[in-house]
């Protein structure tokens, strides 16, 4: 059985654009990208820290300097200067489950990478 968790998130990112007259998706600074493990195309959730929406989308590396932009349909979501969460999710194997830890990007309100972790166990919920 394949369970789909946390891969990797970019957490607390400042939406610098967004651009409705386009095909669609979320433009990333492409170091983003890469520090988060993420690739281009792949699919990811959007959660906007401001007003609560959360949708789905693909990814675009962009070469500009920590540019978050949401394209097409997801532009109606956001504001210029909302703080978003991007999450993208792997399926793994029960036995791969233990050893996985999310990782974890922080930015700055200028998109830079203020810090690179991965998640640590949580410890019991119930």
């Amino acid at each position: 059985m394949q369970i789909t968790i946390l891969k990797s998130k970019i957490h607390r990112a400042t939406v610098n654009e967004a651009r409705l007259d386009y095909v669609g998706s979320i433009s990333i600074d492409e170091e983003l990208l890469k520090a988060s493990g993420m690739f281009e195309y792949e699919k990811v959730q959007v959660v906007n820290v401001n007003n609560g929406a959360r949708f789905k989308t693909y990814t675009i590396a962009t070469k500009e300097k920590g540019m978050i932009c949401l394209n097409g349909a997801a532009a109606r979501q956001v504001q210029v200067g909302d703080k978003i969460i991007i999450m993208a999710y792997a399926n793994l194997e029960e036995k791969e489950l233990s050893k996985h830890k999310p990782k974890v990007v922080f930015v700055d309100e200028n998109n830079a990478i203020t810090k690179i972790s991965h998640y640590e166990k949580h410890g019991e919920l119930f």
